[in-house]
């Protein structure tokens, strides 16, 4: 590491402790010419794989088109803003272990919708009649049936239901 006050090439690490909640290195170093002190940061590179959609292109996976997405479907739900951040983290996640350069757009849509279903169920119906393109009532209704017969697994008392006593709720 060069000094970034003399651009010597000899400094040595004095201190090192742990940063951004186990996420990073602090590293406090000195350099062996003029004696300044200064602080590094080391973390780990991980490059998310490239979304290849059903036209055959290819686009960098964009967290910000992810999180505005999951939003878009959860306008107006009554969904922690740290819950959604969890969601966006833990599909981040499943994409690093797959440890595949590139992923298919309908793959990553599916785990988006599964993530959708354990969060809220109105969101997850939203984003699937966008995803999958319903053009009637009756795939929702279909949908909908679906979610009545296969609750989530994790269906929390914080969700409001779309089902009540298995009919749809209206506002």
């Amino acid at each position: 590491m060069r000094c970034p006050f003399c651009d010597a090439a000899d400094t040595r690490v004095i201190d090192s402790r742990l940063g951004n909640e186990g996420d990073s290195v602090r590293r406090r170093r000195e350099c062996a010419t003029c004696s300044e002190r200064f602080s590094t940061f080391e973390t780990a590179e991980l490059s998310l794989p490239r979304i290849v959609k059903c036209d055959g292109r290819r686009e960098p996976f964009d967290d910000e088109k992810l999180r505005s997405g999951i939003m878009k479907a959860l306008e107006k739900r009554p969904v922690d803003t740290e819950r959604v951040e969890e969601t966006i983290s833990r599909l981040k996640h499943r994409l690093h272990v797959r440890g595949e350069r590139e992923i298919l757009s309908r793959d990553f849509g599916e785990w988006v919708m599964e993530e959708l279903r354990e969060l809220d169920q109105v969101a997850y119906v939203r984003f699937v009649s966008v995803y999958r393109s319903f053009q009637d009532v009756q795939e929702f209704r279909a949908e909908i049936d679906r979610l009545e017969s296969e609750p989530p697994r994790n269906l929390t008392k914080q969700q409001l239901s779309l089902l009540a006593g298995g009919k749809l709720q209206s506002s």
